[in-house]
Protein backbone atom coordinates (compact mmCIF):
# COMPACT_ATOMS: atom_id res chain seq x y z
CA UNK A 1 0.00 0.00 0.00
CA UNK A 2 0.96 3.53 -0.96
CA UNK A 3 -0.05 6.51 0.94
CA UNK A 4 -0.50 9.55 -1.55
CA UNK A 5 -0.54 13.26 -0.07
CA UNK A 6 -1.30 16.21 -2.12
CA UNK A 7 -3.61 17.25 -4.19
CA UNK A 8 -4.50 14.92 -7.34
CA UNK A 9 -5.41 16.78 -10.34
CA UNK A 10 -8.00 14.46 -12.55
CA UNK A 11 -10.33 15.29 -15.02
CA UNK A 12 -13.72 16.45 -13.42
CA UNK A 13 -16.79 15.04 -13.18
CA UNK A 14 -19.15 18.65 -14.00
CA UNK A 15 -23.47 19.04 -14.37
CA UNK A 16 -24.76 21.76 -15.51
CA UNK A 17 -28.35 22.13 -15.51
CA UNK A 18 -31.01 24.98 -16.28
CA UNK A 19 -34.38 26.22 -18.10
CA UNK A 20 -34.30 25.56 -21.80
CA UNK A 21 -32.61 27.69 -24.18
CA UNK A 22 -30.66 29.39 -21.59
CA UNK A 23 -27.54 28.41 -23.22
CA UNK A 24 -26.05 25.29 -21.19
CA UNK A 25 -24.91 23.50 -24.38
CA UNK A 26 -23.20 26.58 -26.07
CA UNK A 27 -21.51 27.08 -22.33
CA UNK A 28 -20.42 23.51 -22.38
CA UNK A 29 -18.48 23.59 -26.02
CA UNK A 30 -16.38 25.93 -24.23
CA UNK A 31 -14.74 22.61 -22.11
CA UNK A 32 -11.19 21.49 -23.97
CA UNK A 33 -11.59 19.37 -27.08
CA UNK A 34 -15.11 18.96 -26.35
CA UNK A 35 -17.26 16.01 -28.63
CA UNK A 36 -20.78 15.83 -27.67
CA UNK A 37 -22.91 12.96 -27.58
CA UNK A 38 -26.33 14.79 -27.97
CA UNK A 39 -29.57 12.89 -27.07
CA UNK A 40 -31.89 15.27 -27.76
CA UNK A 41 -30.64 16.40 -31.17
CA UNK A 42 -30.05 20.51 -30.32
CA UNK A 43 -26.35 20.81 -31.04
CA UNK A 44 -27.43 20.97 -34.74
CA UNK A 45 -27.17 24.75 -35.16
CA UNK A 46 -23.62 24.59 -33.34
CA UNK A 47 -20.46 24.19 -34.91
CA UNK A 48 -19.08 21.43 -32.34
CA UNK A 49 -17.79 17.89 -32.97
CA UNK A 50 -20.65 15.27 -31.77
CA UNK A 51 -21.37 11.69 -32.47
CA UNK A 52 -24.59 10.48 -33.89
CA UNK A 53 -27.59 10.92 -31.86
CA UNK A 54 -27.82 7.20 -29.60
CA UNK A 55 -31.35 5.80 -30.98
CA UNK A 56 -30.92 3.23 -27.88
CA UNK A 57 -29.55 2.69 -24.60
CA UNK A 58 -27.13 0.16 -25.41
CA UNK A 59 -25.62 2.37 -28.37
CA UNK A 60 -25.33 5.17 -26.04
CA UNK A 61 -23.24 3.07 -23.72
CA UNK A 62 -20.99 2.04 -26.62
CA UNK A 63 -20.39 5.06 -27.68
CA UNK A 64 -19.16 5.88 -24.33
CA UNK A 65 -16.84 2.85 -23.98
CA UNK A 66 -15.46 4.21 -27.55
CA UNK A 67 -15.08 7.58 -26.20
CA UNK A 68 -12.49 6.58 -23.77
CA UNK A 69 -10.34 4.78 -25.45
CA UNK A 70 -9.32 8.20 -27.69
CA UNK A 71 -7.79 9.64 -24.52
CA UNK A 72 -5.37 12.43 -25.40
CA UNK A 73 -7.33 13.15 -28.68
CA UNK A 74 -10.70 14.11 -27.14
CA UNK A 75 -10.70 16.09 -23.54
CA UNK A 76 -14.07 16.70 -23.27
CA UNK A 77 -17.54 14.36 -22.98
CA UNK A 78 -20.50 15.98 -23.32
CA UNK A 79 -23.62 14.66 -22.81
CA UNK A 80 -26.76 16.49 -23.63
CA UNK A 81 -28.78 16.15 -22.11
CA UNK A 82 -28.26 13.26 -19.09
CA UNK A 83 -32.49 13.65 -18.71
CA UNK A 84 -33.16 12.60 -22.64
CA UNK A 85 -30.58 10.05 -21.35
CA UNK A 86 -32.48 8.09 -18.76
CA UNK A 87 -35.44 8.15 -21.31
CA UNK A 88 -33.44 5.69 -23.12
CA UNK A 89 -32.36 3.93 -20.31
CA UNK A 90 -36.36 3.61 -19.28
CA UNK A 91 -36.79 2.35 -22.12
CA UNK A 92 -34.39 -0.19 -22.39
CA UNK A 93 -35.69 -1.80 -18.85
CA UNK A 94 -39.54 -1.70 -20.10
CA UNK A 95 -38.54 -3.23 -22.90
CA UNK A 96 -36.39 -5.54 -21.85
CA UNK A 97 -38.97 -6.56 -18.84
CA UNK A 98 -41.83 -6.53 -21.37
CA UNK A 99 -43.65 -3.63 -19.86
CA UNK A 100 -45.54 -0.57 -21.08
CA UNK A 101 -43.93 2.07 -18.23
CA UNK A 102 -41.93 2.02 -14.90
CA UNK A 103 -45.00 2.17 -12.88
CA UNK A 104 -46.28 -1.32 -14.51
CA UNK A 105 -43.25 -3.28 -12.41
CA UNK A 106 -45.74 -2.26 -9.20
CA UNK A 107 -43.80 -1.03 -5.68
CA UNK A 108 -41.30 1.11 -7.03
CA UNK A 109 -39.70 -1.92 -8.40
CA UNK A 110 -38.93 0.25 -11.93
CA UNK A 111 -37.28 3.01 -9.99
CA UNK A 112 -34.98 0.88 -8.84
CA UNK A 113 -33.94 -1.23 -12.10
CA UNK A 114 -33.31 2.90 -13.08
CA UNK A 115 -31.62 3.32 -10.22
CA UNK A 116 -29.19 0.08 -10.71
CA UNK A 117 -28.85 1.04 -14.63
CA UNK A 118 -27.55 4.45 -14.14
CA UNK A 119 -25.36 3.99 -11.41
CA UNK A 120 -23.40 1.67 -13.86
CA UNK A 121 -24.03 3.79 -16.21
CA UNK A 122 -22.09 6.41 -14.09
CA UNK A 123 -19.72 4.04 -13.40
CA UNK A 124 -19.15 4.14 -17.02
CA UNK A 125 -18.56 7.55 -16.79
CA UNK A 126 -16.16 7.47 -14.39
CA UNK A 127 -14.01 5.33 -15.98
CA UNK A 128 -13.75 8.10 -18.75
CA UNK A 129 -12.42 10.29 -16.17
CA UNK A 130 -10.01 8.31 -15.13
CA UNK A 131 -8.39 7.76 -18.45
CA UNK A 132 -8.29 11.30 -18.38
CA UNK A 133 -11.57 12.95 -20.26
CA UNK A 134 -13.48 15.80 -17.98
CA UNK A 135 -17.56 14.32 -18.65
CA UNK A 136 -20.06 17.38 -18.64
CA UNK A 137 -23.57 15.99 -18.24
CA UNK A 138 -26.31 18.71 -19.45
CA UNK A 139 -29.59 18.65 -18.09
CA UNK A 140 -33.17 20.16 -17.57
CA UNK A 141 -34.49 21.79 -14.66
CA UNK A 142 -37.72 21.59 -13.03
CA UNK A 143 -39.35 23.38 -10.01
CA UNK A 144 -40.50 21.22 -7.34
CA UNK A 145 -42.62 21.35 -4.29
CA UNK A 146 -40.03 20.77 -0.98
CA UNK A 147 -40.55 20.65 2.43
CA UNK A 148 -37.62 20.33 4.77
CA UNK A 149 -38.37 17.39 7.95
CA UNK A 150 -37.29 20.71 10.15
CA UNK A 151 -38.94 23.37 9.17
CA UNK A 152 -42.62 24.11 9.06
CA UNK A 153 -44.08 25.49 5.22
CA UNK A 154 -43.15 24.35 1.75
CA UNK A 155 -41.79 26.17 -0.72
CA UNK A 156 -40.25 25.98 -4.79
CA UNK A 157 -36.97 25.27 -5.79
CA UNK A 158 -35.01 23.89 -8.52
CA UNK A 159 -34.10 20.35 -9.00
CA UNK A 160 -33.01 18.12 -11.80
CA UNK A 161 -35.11 17.25 -14.04
CA UNK A 162 -34.70 13.25 -13.53
CA UNK A 163 -36.93 11.17 -12.20
CA UNK A 164 -39.85 13.11 -11.36
CA UNK A 165 -42.16 10.70 -9.56
CA UNK A 166 -40.92 10.33 -5.98
CA UNK A 167 -39.54 6.88 -6.14
CA UNK A 168 -37.02 8.12 -8.53
CA UNK A 169 -33.30 7.78 -7.37
CA UNK A 170 -31.14 9.03 -10.09
CA UNK A 171 -31.25 12.93 -9.71
CA UNK A 172 -29.58 12.57 -6.06
CA UNK A 173 -27.28 9.28 -8.07
CA UNK A 174 -26.18 12.09 -10.35
CA UNK A 175 -25.65 15.11 -7.59
CA UNK A 176 -23.31 12.71 -5.38
CA UNK A 177 -21.38 11.18 -8.31
CA UNK A 178 -20.59 15.32 -9.86
CA UNK A 179 -17.76 16.92 -8.53
CA UNK A 180 -19.17 19.89 -9.72
CA UNK A 181 -22.69 21.01 -9.99
CA UNK A 182 -23.53 24.28 -11.15
CA UNK A 183 -26.81 26.16 -11.72
CA UNK A 184 -27.92 28.74 -14.72
CA UNK A 185 -30.89 30.72 -14.52
CA UNK A 186 -31.96 34.01 -15.38
CA UNK A 187 -30.95 36.67 -12.02
CA UNK A 188 -34.46 38.72 -11.62
CA UNK A 189 -34.89 41.18 -8.94
CA UNK A 190 -38.22 43.07 -8.17
CA UNK A 191 -38.74 46.49 -7.93
CA UNK A 192 -41.69 48.72 -6.49
CA UNK A 193 -44.28 50.08 -9.48
CA UNK A 194 -46.48 52.27 -6.56
CA UNK A 195 -45.86 54.70 -4.04
CA UNK A 196 -46.62 52.23 -1.17
CA UNK A 197 -44.55 49.22 -2.40
CA UNK A 198 -47.25 47.01 -2.92
CA UNK A 199 -46.89 46.46 -6.63
CA UNK A 200 -43.68 44.82 -8.08
CA UNK A 201 -42.24 44.30 -11.18
CA UNK A 202 -39.07 42.10 -12.70
CA UNK A 203 -36.39 43.46 -14.02
CA UNK A 204 -33.00 42.20 -14.90
CA UNK A 205 -32.41 38.81 -16.69
CA UNK A 206 -28.62 38.18 -17.14
CA UNK A 207 -28.06 34.92 -17.60
CA UNK A 208 -25.77 33.96 -13.78
CA UNK A 209 -23.61 30.88 -13.08
CA UNK A 210 -24.53 29.30 -9.13
CA UNK A 211 -22.08 27.22 -7.76
CA UNK A 212 -23.17 27.14 -4.08
CA UNK A 213 -25.75 25.52 -2.46
CA UNK A 214 -29.18 27.69 -1.99
CA UNK A 215 -32.38 26.78 -0.52
CA UNK A 216 -33.86 27.53 -4.15
CA UNK A 217 -31.39 25.23 -5.69
CA UNK A 218 -28.69 22.88 -5.87
CA UNK A 219 -24.93 23.33 -6.56
CA UNK A 220 -22.10 22.36 -5.50
CA UNK A 221 -18.18 22.91 -6.32
CA UNK A 222 -15.23 22.04 -4.53
CA UNK A 223 -12.84 24.96 -6.57
CA UNK A 224 -13.98 27.58 -4.19
CA UNK A 225 -15.86 29.32 -6.81
CA UNK A 226 -17.62 32.63 -5.99
CA UNK A 227 -21.98 31.99 -5.09
CA UNK A 228 -22.62 33.44 -8.27
CA UNK A 229 -20.72 34.68 -11.59
CA UNK A 230 -21.92 35.62 -14.90
CA UNK A 231 -22.40 32.27 -17.97
CA UNK A 232 -18.80 33.11 -19.02
CA UNK A 233 -16.28 30.48 -19.61
CA UNK A 234 -13.22 32.30 -18.33
CA UNK A 235 -14.12 32.15 -14.79
CA UNK A 236 -13.87 28.30 -14.46
CA UNK A 237 -11.52 27.88 -17.00
CA UNK A 238 -8.15 27.37 -15.11
CA UNK A 239 -9.75 24.54 -13.22
CA UNK A 240 -10.31 22.48 -16.73
CA UNK A 241 -6.75 24.06 -18.35
CA UNK A 242 -4.69 22.15 -16.03
CA UNK A 243 -2.44 18.82 -16.44
CA UNK A 244 -4.58 16.16 -15.57
CA UNK A 245 -3.24 12.96 -13.91
CA UNK A 246 -4.64 10.07 -15.03
CA UNK A 247 -5.57 7.45 -12.63
CA UNK A 248 -5.14 4.44 -14.15
CA UNK A 249 -3.07 3.98 -17.82
CA UNK A 250 -5.53 3.49 -21.04
CA UNK A 251 -5.45 0.15 -22.52
CA UNK A 252 -3.64 0.56 -25.51
CA UNK A 253 -5.14 -0.23 -28.89
CA UNK A 254 -3.38 -4.19 -29.09
CA UNK A 255 -5.28 -4.80 -25.80
CA UNK A 256 -8.95 -4.12 -26.68
CA UNK A 257 -10.70 -4.50 -29.76
CA UNK A 258 -13.18 -1.75 -30.18
CA UNK A 259 -16.92 -2.40 -30.02
CA UNK A 260 -17.76 0.66 -32.41
CA UNK A 261 -16.12 1.12 -35.74
CA UNK A 262 -14.31 4.54 -34.69
CA UNK A 263 -14.79 5.61 -38.62
CA UNK A 264 -18.27 5.20 -38.46
CA UNK A 265 -18.51 7.84 -35.47
CA UNK A 266 -16.03 10.27 -35.22
CA UNK A 267 -13.80 10.55 -38.39
CA UNK A 268 -10.49 12.63 -38.35
CA UNK A 269 -10.06 13.41 -35.24
CA UNK A 270 -6.84 15.48 -34.66
CA UNK A 271 -5.94 18.02 -31.71
CA UNK A 272 -5.21 21.41 -32.69
CA UNK A 273 -2.77 22.56 -29.68
CA UNK A 274 -3.57 25.91 -31.08
CA UNK A 275 -7.10 25.97 -30.75
CA UNK A 276 -7.66 23.90 -27.94
CA UNK A 277 -10.20 21.93 -29.82
CA UNK A 278 -11.34 19.04 -32.58
CA UNK A 279 -10.52 20.46 -36.38
CA UNK A 280 -13.15 18.62 -38.97
CA UNK A 281 -16.72 18.56 -36.77
CA UNK A 282 -18.54 15.12 -37.06
CA UNK A 283 -21.78 14.53 -39.28
CA UNK A 284 -24.78 15.00 -36.42
CA UNK A 285 -26.74 12.39 -38.59
CA UNK A 286 -26.46 8.22 -39.21
CA UNK A 287 -25.63 7.24 -42.81
CA UNK A 288 -28.74 7.06 -44.89
CA UNK A 289 -30.69 4.23 -45.14
CA UNK A 290 -30.85 2.44 -48.55
CA UNK A 291 -34.12 1.05 -49.91
CA UNK A 292 -32.50 -2.07 -50.71
CA UNK A 293 -32.91 -5.48 -49.04
CA UNK A 294 -29.89 -7.72 -48.17
CA UNK A 295 -29.87 -11.16 -50.65
CA UNK A 296 -31.91 -13.81 -48.54
CA UNK A 297 -28.30 -16.52 -47.18
CA UNK A 298 -29.24 -20.12 -46.50
CA UNK A 299 -29.04 -20.81 -42.72
CA UNK A 300 -26.90 -24.01 -43.88
CA UNK A 301 -24.61 -22.14 -45.55
CA UNK A 302 -21.26 -21.30 -43.68
CA UNK A 303 -20.04 -19.15 -46.21
CA UNK A 304 -20.65 -15.48 -44.97
CA UNK A 305 -21.52 -12.48 -47.49
CA UNK A 306 -19.48 -9.27 -47.06
CA UNK A 307 -21.13 -6.86 -44.37
CA UNK A 308 -19.87 -4.14 -46.08
CA UNK A 309 -21.42 -5.26 -49.29
CA UNK A 310 -25.36 -5.41 -47.63
CA UNK A 311 -27.43 -2.37 -47.87
CA UNK A 312 -30.13 -2.47 -44.94
CA UNK A 313 -33.49 -2.65 -45.20
CA UNK A 314 -34.76 1.06 -44.44
CA UNK A 315 -37.74 -0.52 -42.86
CA UNK A 316 -35.82 -1.89 -39.96
CA UNK A 317 -36.66 -0.09 -36.25
CA UNK A 318 -33.80 2.87 -36.17
CA UNK A 319 -32.62 1.55 -32.41
CA UNK A 320 -31.76 -1.85 -34.08
CA UNK A 321 -30.82 -0.31 -37.90
CA UNK A 322 -28.21 1.56 -36.22
CA UNK A 323 -26.44 -1.08 -34.07
CA UNK A 324 -26.60 -3.11 -37.19
CA UNK A 325 -24.76 -0.13 -39.30
CA UNK A 326 -22.07 0.49 -36.49
CA UNK A 327 -21.21 -3.20 -36.34
CA UNK A 328 -21.24 -4.32 -40.40
CA UNK A 329 -24.29 -6.59 -39.49
CA UNK A 330 -26.68 -7.56 -41.88
CA UNK A 331 -30.23 -8.64 -42.04
CA UNK A 332 -29.57 -12.31 -42.82
CA UNK A 333 -26.99 -12.19 -40.01
CA UNK A 334 -29.77 -11.79 -37.55
CA UNK A 335 -32.26 -14.06 -38.89
CA UNK A 336 -30.22 -16.61 -38.63
CA UNK A 337 -29.40 -16.10 -35.09
CA UNK A 338 -33.16 -15.75 -34.54
CA UNK A 339 -34.45 -18.64 -36.19
CA UNK A 340 -31.51 -20.58 -35.14
CA UNK A 341 -32.72 -19.74 -31.09
CA UNK A 342 -36.62 -20.66 -32.56
CA UNK A 343 -37.73 -17.38 -32.26
CA UNK A 344 -38.90 -16.35 -36.00
CA UNK A 345 -38.81 -18.30 -39.40
CA UNK A 346 -35.42 -17.89 -40.87
CA UNK A 347 -37.33 -15.99 -44.19
CA UNK A 348 -39.54 -13.45 -41.61
CA UNK A 349 -38.24 -9.85 -42.06
CA UNK A 350 -37.22 -8.36 -39.09
CA UNK A 351 -39.54 -5.30 -40.29
CA UNK A 352 -42.49 -7.80 -38.84
CA UNK A 353 -40.71 -8.87 -36.18
CA UNK A 354 -42.75 -7.92 -32.37
CA UNK A 355 -41.56 -4.51 -31.55
CA UNK A 356 -41.41 -6.09 -28.41
CA UNK A 357 -38.72 -8.60 -29.20
CA UNK A 358 -36.69 -5.98 -30.96
CA UNK A 359 -36.23 -3.43 -28.15
CA UNK A 360 -35.84 -6.16 -25.33
CA UNK A 361 -34.20 -8.76 -26.88
CA UNK A 362 -32.17 -7.59 -30.36
CA UNK A 363 -31.31 -4.25 -28.86
CA UNK A 364 -31.53 -4.85 -24.75
CA UNK A 365 -29.39 -7.93 -25.47
CA UNK A 366 -26.93 -6.60 -28.11
CA UNK A 367 -23.88 -7.64 -27.35
CA UNK A 368 -24.86 -11.72 -26.77
CA UNK A 369 -26.58 -11.20 -30.16
CA UNK A 370 -23.14 -9.83 -31.55
CA UNK A 371 -21.09 -12.15 -30.21
CA UNK A 372 -23.50 -15.10 -31.53
CA UNK A 373 -23.57 -13.67 -34.73
CA UNK A 374 -19.05 -13.20 -34.48
CA UNK A 375 -18.80 -17.22 -33.44
CA UNK A 376 -21.02 -18.07 -37.23
CA UNK A 377 -18.25 -16.06 -38.95
CA UNK A 378 -15.95 -17.69 -37.36
CA UNK A 379 -17.08 -20.77 -38.09
CA UNK A 380 -18.08 -21.89 -34.84
CA UNK A 381 -21.39 -23.45 -33.39
CA UNK A 382 -24.34 -21.53 -31.86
Amino acid sequence: MQIISGRVQKAKKVVLYGPEGIGKSSFAANFPRPVFIDTEGSTTEMDVSRLPKPTSWEMLKQQVAWVKQQAGQIGSLIIDTIDWAEMLCVESICATHQKNGVEDFGYGKGYIFVAEEIGRFLNLLSDVIEAGIHVVLTAHAQIVKFEQPDEMGAYDRYQLKLGQKTGSRTASLVKEWADMVLFINYKTFSIATDKEGKKNKAQGGARTVYATHHPAWDAKNRQGLPDDFPLDFSYIAHIFNRPIQTIHTPTTAQQVTPTVNPTEIIPNIIPNQQTANIVAPVTTASPAPSTMTAAPVSPANTSQPDPQQQALNSNIPRALYDLMNQHQVTEPEIQVVVSNKGYYPYDTPIANYDPGFIDGVLVGAWQQVFSLIQDRRNGLPF
